[in-house]
């Protein structure tokens, strides 16, 4: 009798150990989760962890993590707090026992939060690896624990054993008063139904996740750092300290002398974003050198960086392994080479790898004119180099190089000296009919340039160091990763004529800036535009009339009128082109409860918009006259109603009052 009796002991003390172990040792788990949270790499890239699972959504989910996104990065510090205090929390419970019931409740919505966001919905497949999609998998595990605590009721290996015994009540919270296995009642078919609803839920999101899982990458903290490009931190504010792009003159006589240092700082490379470079002369590119073909060159190359560093001549005939030679921190290297050959040259580190020493700034230019230059006079002489910067998040507005970008080749800046489109809002200056020398030098380390002026074809192209080789009448001429090229443009008409890398992704990345070409106090002319006299503005493609009576919105009419109207350029998922076109996601004129400037927008176009600080320069057109009171109101009901926005409709007899 006395062995039985310990036999049922055993049995139905077994579940409650095993609960109990269960419960603290996933609260083991989320207490390396917590500390995790704590750490300074998971506090630097924060906003990168939802913009890392952004990328590669289906459209279908991806409203969902621009919203996120929306709250989240203007809050980064509070949500951070709340995510370090919420997981230490949890796992403290789990640990102890406290609250079960609750905690694991609070914990199955909190992990399914941390799935659907930073977790991008990843699922239990991927290729080529094993994804147990953490954030689900915490999931199921607080659902068998709930299970458990539904079927054993309180454990003696916790807190809740020893409240409950001095305050029952606490039940309530530890175990909601859920009975034993042996009084459990017949499960109802309205939970029943509840439950089926969840179990659909999950499956839905394990296949709907499939997408997410081979396109979306793992939430690492090197993954969120890559994600966060710096033109999206760049402030709106033009930059305040411009590269000087002048060409510094000549230096007399028969020999110069160039002392350069190399430091580790930060310097900036998109306005208020800074960048942890290895700058020569604490600026990238480094300091323009120009010399006079035949000159001696002393350069006296002084290593106060933290690494070894070398420095690379293109215009030098020298033996590299005694001049260009690797130099320790602390080191100082002297030599000097004769400036034979005419041209523009770039000067580079070439301490292996030198794709990723130079990709972080290592590199400047230098000019060595003509002994007998038998070019014309420059009035304006210009200095360019382009280059690429491959980033990651170090921490807020400081960036780091990322090399797997730069093998992969896939910058996040291409810039004219150093800082992207620096040279819009600060642009290079001459008058009508002078001629500007632009010297321009690709510093790569691995894009071609095709650089163009809009608006003006070069007089003189300048190949090599022999100007008896110019080129006449080019508008755009390629420069090859290590290449240097003299341009001239003579521009007799004053304006604003910008000059770009023509292979545009550049120049969407920052390979962009400024000629302005007037006189001093002189008024740019206005674009001379009119009516084309008997035309009409192109109408739309068809869509179904609008029904008959008092104005309704028709959802479907809507969505076709969107399409055939706006979707070309504000795109088809509400979300616009950078730099071009705005979104209409979360527009405050789509979203404002006065829907008179949304209104009059679609019926009078607009041109040189500017939302959230931002300037869209690209002008839209009037469709008052192509489209009737209820096309209009259709539209706009439809952005006001589509990705998210949730906005007072519009009436008929309103965009009627705004014609």
């Amino acid at each position: 009798m006395s062995t039985q009796t310990d036999s049922e002991t055993h049995a139905n003390a077994w579940p409650a150990l095993a609960s109990a172990s269960l419960r603290v040792a996933f609260g083991i788990i989320w207490m390396v989760n917590a500390a995790f949270t704590w750490m300074p790499g998971f506090s630097a890239n924060y906003v990168g962890y939802l913009r890392n699972a952004a990328e590669g959504q289906p459209a279908w989910s991806a409203w969902w993590f621009n919203t996120w996104i929306d709250l989240v990065e203007p809050n980064a510090g509070v949500f951070l707090w709340l995510t370090r205090l919420a997981t230490t929390l949890l796992a403290l419970a789990l640990l102890f026992g406290f609250a079960r019931r609750t905690v694991y409740v609070i914990g199955a919505l909190y992990s399914l939060l941390i799935w659907s966001t930073a977790g991008g919905f990843g699922g239990p497949y991927t290729i080529g690896a094993s994804n147990t999609g953490v954030g689900l998998t915490y999931v199921l595990i607080f659902a068998v624990l709930i299970a458990i605590n539904h079927r054993s009721g309180t454990s003696p290996y916790s807190v809740d054993y020893f409240l409950e015994q001095k305050w029952p009540g606490w039940s309530w919270i530890s175990a909601w008063r859920e009975r034993r296995l042996s009084d459990a009642p017949r499960v109802s078919w309205w939970a029943q139904t509840g439950i089926l609803l969840g179990v659909a839920a999950v499956v839905f999101f394990l296949v709907a996740g499939l997408h997410s899982s081979l396109n979306v990458q793992a939430p690492t903290p090197a993954a969120a750092a890559a994600a966060v490009s710096p033109l999206q931190l760049m402030s709106k504010e033009p930059v305040k300290k411009p590269f000087d792009a002048t060409l510094p003159p000549l230096t007399d006589g028969k020999e110069v002398t160039l002392h350069i240092d190399v430091t580790d700082e930060a310097v900036e490379i998109a306005s208020g974003v800074t960048y942890q470079a290895w700058p020569f002369g604490g600026s990238v590119p480094g300091p323009t050198l120009h010399v006079k073909q035949g000159q001696m060159v002393k350069v006296v190359l002084a290593n106060k960086a933290s690494m070894h560093h070398s420095i690379d001549f293109h215009s030098a005939f020298t033996p590299p392994n005694t001049s260009f030679a690797d130099i320790m921190p602390g080191e100082q290297i002297e030599f000097t080479f004769e400036a034979k050959v005419p041209g523009t040259f770039v000067y580079h580190c070439g301490t292996p790898p030198v794709l990723l020493h130079m990709a972080n700034g290592m590199y400047g230019a230098i000019i060595v004119d003509p002994v007998d230059d038998p070019r014309p006079k420059a009035d304006k002489e210009y200095v360019l180099v382009q280059s690429e910067w491959y980033t990651q998040q170090i921490a807020g507005t400081l960036m780091g190089p990322d090399f797997g970008k730069m093998q992969r080749i896939q910058p996040d800046i291409v810039a004219f000296n150093g800082i992207a489109f620096q040279y819009q809002h600060h642009p290079l200056t001459a008058r009508p009919n002078e001629r500007v020398r632009l010297y321009m030098v690709n510093a790569g380390p691995s894009l071609w340039s095709a650089f163009h002026v809009i608006g003006a074809i070069f007089d003189k192209v300048y190949p090599d160091g022999n100007p008896a080789h110019a080129l006449s009448g080019v508008s755009t001429y390629s420069v090859g990763p290590g290449e240097g090229i003299v341009f001239d443009v003579v521009i007799p008409d004053a304006g604003e004529y910008v000059f770009v890398d023509h292979s545009f992704a550049h120049l969407d990345k920052g390979a962009a800036g400024v000629l302005d070409i007037r006189e001093p106090g002189q008024e740019l002319g206005k674009p001379q535009i009119s009516k084309i006299e008997g035309h009409a503005a192109a109408a739309p493609a068809p869509a179904p009339a609008a029904a008959a009576g008092p104005y309704k919105f028709d959802p479907e009419r809507g969505a076709q009128l969107y399409a055939s109207t706006c979707a070309a350029c504000h795109q088809a998922n509400g979300a616009g082109l950078a730099g071009a076109f705005p979104p209409l996601v979360k527009n405050p004129a789509v979203l404002a409860a006065d829907p008179t400037q949304h209104i009059r927008t679609i019926l009078h176009g607009s041109s040189g918009a500017v939302i959230d600080g931002v300037t869209y320069p690209s002008p839209m057109p009037p469709f008052g006259g192509a489209l009737s009171d209820a096309d209009v109101a259709d539209i706009a009901n439809h952005e006001r109603v589509s990705w998210g926005n949730q906005a007072k409709q519009v009436t008929a007899d309103q965009v009627k009052a705004q014609r």
